[in-house]
């Protein structure tokens, strides 16, 4: 089942390329705010599964197009990282160690938002194609080999990064730095999340294009690590990571769209105020000039 929020945070449920509107199905959900829905939804799926379902079928459908998508967690409690998760298409001869950051609740925006490049002396602001996993319920030191019973469902996820300042603080918890979406697609949904192709592009340009299997430390591992450091709660977000070889600039007006197999496209936009500028290059480009690291900045504040 595809999960999504539309227009006011409606719930919806998506087949093919139309949404049904299936909020009366969890009305008895307390709710505060969109969250409490999602967790009240994800608490109680077993009840509310075939309920979806039902509601699904009789429709109405509406278009896509018509409908303005949310992100499908509105505001998790937690946003947990993974930091150099991948073995960067078998160029690194070991396995990096397990590494992590939290991003703020406040960075999330979801389907046709905007990614909005603050004015800091960032040596380059870059996109970061990853998996996310959608927790399903309360997980504390969870057993790598029951990571999987504590999944609600994956989704698309972008973790901008400004590269350059100081601390991973500045770098990745800023307002709209974790774009999500456009959906949940729940667990049962996915065969094998370890061998999914993941794709990002810039303005049409494909920019990122790898599979799951490169990472370094897999999904239980992930889960294992994670929920040995705090408790996760349902609703809570872990990013599994990026392939860094197809890393490229943001500018402004620049159009992004992400696509893990099965999980839907997302599209967002981007926004910088001082139009800054960096010469249209991956860090695989890079390094095919044996040149190392991000590329330089061209124009603009802080060049």
């Amino acid at each position: 089942m595809k999960i999504a929020f539309f227009n006011n945070f409606a719930l919806g449920v998506v087949k093919g390329d139309q949404i049904v509107d299936v909020s009366g199905v969890v009305a008895e959900i307390p709710r505060i705010t969109p969250q409490d829905i999602l967790v009240g939804l994800i608490n109680q799926y077993s009840v509310f599964k075939d309920k979806l379902n039902e509601a699904t079928d009789k429709g109405p459908y509406i278009p896509l197009s018509q409908v303005q998508l949310r992100s499908p967690v509105p505001k998790p409690y937690n946003i947990d990282c993974m930091a150099v998760n991948y073995m960067e298409s078998g160029t690194l001869s070991e396995r990096p160690p397990k590494n992590g950051f939290n991003k703020s609740p406040n960075s999330v925006i979801g389907n046709e938002g905007t990614i909005i490049l603050p004015d800091v002396a960032a040596t380059i602001f870059e996109h970061e194609a990853e998996l996310a996993l959608v927790i399903g319920k309360t997980a504390s030191n969870v057993k790598a080999e029951e990571a999987f019973d504590y999944i609600f469902g994956y989704m698309n996820f972008i973790d901008v990064s400004a590269r350059g300042v100081p601390a991973f603080y500045q770098m990745k918890a800023r307002e709209t730095f974790a774009p999500m979406g456009p959906w949940i697609c729940t667990a049962d949904e996915v065969a094998d999340p370890q061998n999914l192709d993941v794709k990002l592009w810039v303005n049409g340009n494909l920019m990122q294009d790898f599979n799951t299997d490169d990472m370094a430390h897999q999904i239980p591992q992930i889960v294992e690590w994670v929920s040995s450091i705090h408790t996760l709660e349902p609703g809570d977000v872990i990013a599994t990571g990026t392939n860094h070889r197809g890393l490229s600039p943001l500018h402004d007006g620049d159009k992004i769209e992400i696509e893990s197999e099965g999980l839907g496209r997302l599209n967002v936009s981007v926004r910088d105020d001082l139009k800054r500028t960096w010469a249209r290059e991956t860090r695989f480009d890079r390094e095919e000039k044996g040149l190392q690291g991000p590329t330089p900045q061209l124009t603009g504040k802080y060049a």
